[in-house]
């Protein structure tokens, strides 16, 4: 490879809401910006999340000389752990996205190993042959940055998450004089995000959910329930300062919530007034007037804390009567459908819930159209690159970069596993790479792929027919099959056909010249549908004797 050469390497966030991993490669020396994970989507059954497919990285793990987290969310963060497993690089964070990356590396025993180093925003740091600037972007958690990435053919700047909140709630904006200073030096290459690239006009700033926040905890008739995601701790801010005013007692619900709050307090990014907050078993004991709950759950996922509350299954407590859940955090692209499930069960159960649209108890923490423009306007660079987005996402953002003036042979709209070349003056595809899913299932990671997934979709739409045969040495059979199924047809109210598929069995098998197994399972399958319509998966076993 040319020396001369820098290759950007999208692996995971451009085609997806989510998994956010690209890393940039000059010569013998590679940079990674984040290592987030993805929720599985409805049909990926049994699914926990997804990371990217970074194998790119791990065959060249000996040149990687640093990895940088733009800020704490699990779309950023999440496949950390995974990361440290295969390759052993500095990891550059700031003071809070530090230590919410030391929360999850120490529950995996891997903070010992980690090489954690901290930064804040306005730093510069030489990582290799690249000289990463610091910038600070306004986005739903504090301490999130932008980079300016200097490199031998030029300056890239990468946006991460962002938004151009002009009233923000730590009063800290995007940082304007310096994406202002990049484009007086000549700015190569800029990769925006694209994740409201279909919302039109500005996104609200976070002020707007104070009156929100007001209106509901005003009219609560007993007890509060705000979910969130376990990293959104100006979320939690915004819930203890209301809490105060309205003379409620606030409790943190949930592992990963209760040890994040108490690293941002002890961090000074989140700031509960003195008396206010109290053990989840104190709460659970108090006036339900008096007390406000948050967890996690806003993205309906089971195992949380809402999840489990609406089906009923929570240890600790459960919903009561007049409850009041508020969903204070964006939908993720694909999780509607959870989503609302979630909603309906907690419905169901007698509580009262608030969600965004119908209250705007949540803001996007990403800039809409206007802001894209304004970024481009801002920076001025002379190559284009939208990231962090689905397709549709990322064509809408190339259509505004176009608007803006930027050439469209110069805009490159790109998926995962699609690496981008350039030098001084140019901008080239370069080869292609595996950038697909990672799932990971459990404790295991990569063993599941998109075949067991496709598998269990067919198990979960017709079921399955087991059918055992005890047959002589002359292939005959000894005894009547028998025929268990799951998923199917309910035994009892379908013995006529399984006693019809057992006799189709005994019919057909004496007649079967060859493979035994694949006929029998061929000759079940194809009766089945001729009966049912349905194509449940067969498994044939055969005992000889």
């Amino acid at each position: 490879m040319s020396k001369k050469t820098l290759k950007i390497i999208p692996l995971g966030g451009l085609g997806e809401v989510g998994k956010n991993m690209t890393a940039y490669e000059y010569g013998d020396n590679i940079l990674v910006v984040d290592s987030g994970i993805m929720f599985p989507e409805n049909d990926m059954l049994g699914i926990d999340y997804i990371i990217p497919d970074f194998d790119y990285l791990v065959k060249r793990k000996d040149i990687i000389r640093g990895i940088v987290i733009t800020h704490g969310h699990e779309d950023h963060t999440g496949a950390i752990r995974h990361v440290l497993e295969e390759i052993d690089a500095p990891i550059y964070a700031t003071p809070l996205t530090r230590g919410l990356l030391e929360v999850k590396l120490s529950k995996g025993g891997l903070l010992s190993k980690a090489d954690l180093r901290t930064v804040q925003a306005g730093d510069t740091v030489q990582i290799g042959p690249f000289k990463v600037e610091f910038f600070h972007v306004c986005h739903s958690i504090p301490d999130s940055v932008g980079l300016g990435i200097t490199t031998p053919v030029g300056l890239i700047v990468h946006t991460a998450d962002y938004k151009f909140d002009p009233t923000p709630v730590d009063g800290w904006p995007t940082d304007f004089a310096k994406l202002a200073e990049f484009s007086s030096r000549g700015v190569l290459a800029l990769l925006a995000d694209s994740t409201n690239a279909d919302k039109a006009g500005w996104t609200p700033s976070e002020r707007v959910i104070g009156p929100a926040f007001d209106k509901a905890f005003s009219e609560a008739p007993s007890r509060i329930l705000v979910a969130s995601f376990a990293s959104l701790i100006s979320r939690m801010q915004q819930v203890a300062d209301t809490a105060a005013r309205y003379g409620r007692k606030m409790a943190f619900a949930g592992m990963s919530m209760t040890e994040n709050a108490k690293m941002a307090a002890k961090l000074g990014y989140l700031k509960i007034p003195d008396g206010v907050q109290v053990s989840l078993d104190q709460a659970l004991q108090m006036n339900p007037k008096k007390v406000v709950l948050m967890c996690t759950g806003s993205q309906g996922e089971p195992t949380s804390i809402l999840g489990r509350l609406s089906a009923g299954t929570n240890r600790r407590f459960g919903i009561k009567e007049n409850d009041t859940i508020i969903l204070s955090s964006h939908t993720i692209p694909g999780n509607e459908e959870t989503i609302y499930r979630t909603i309906n069960s907690l419905f169901r159960r007698g509580a009262n819930v608030l969600y965004d649209p119908l209250v705007p108890v949540h803001v996007s923490g990403h800039a809409s159209q206007d802001e894209m423009r304004l970024m481009i306007h801002l920076v001025k660079p002379k190559f284009f690159i939208p990231i962090h987005g689905e397709l549709r996402h990322l064509k809408q953002h190339a259509i505004i970069a176009k608007e803006s003036g930027i050439p469209q042979e110069n805009i490159a709209v790109i998926e995962n596993g699609q690496i981008i070349e350039f030098e001084a003056d140019s901008m080239r595809l370069g080869e292609r790479i595996p950038g697909g899913y990672v799932f990971v299932d459990g404790a295991r990671v990569g063993d599941v792929g998109p075949s067991v997934v496709r598998e269990r979709e067919e198990l979960a739409r017709d079921g399955f027919v087991l059918v055992s045969l005890n047959l002589d040495n002359n292939g005959r059979l000894r005894d009547d099959p028998e025929i268990i199924t799951r998923g199917f047809v309910y035994k009892h109210e379908a013995q006529e056909l399984i006693e019809a598929t057992s006799q189709h069995i005994i019919e057909t098998i004496d007649n079967l010249d060859g493979d035994i197994h694949n006929s029998m399972v061929k000759a079940v399958r194809s009766f089945l549908y001729k009966e049912t319509k349905r194509r449940p998966m067969v498994f044939v076993t055969l005992n000889w004797s």
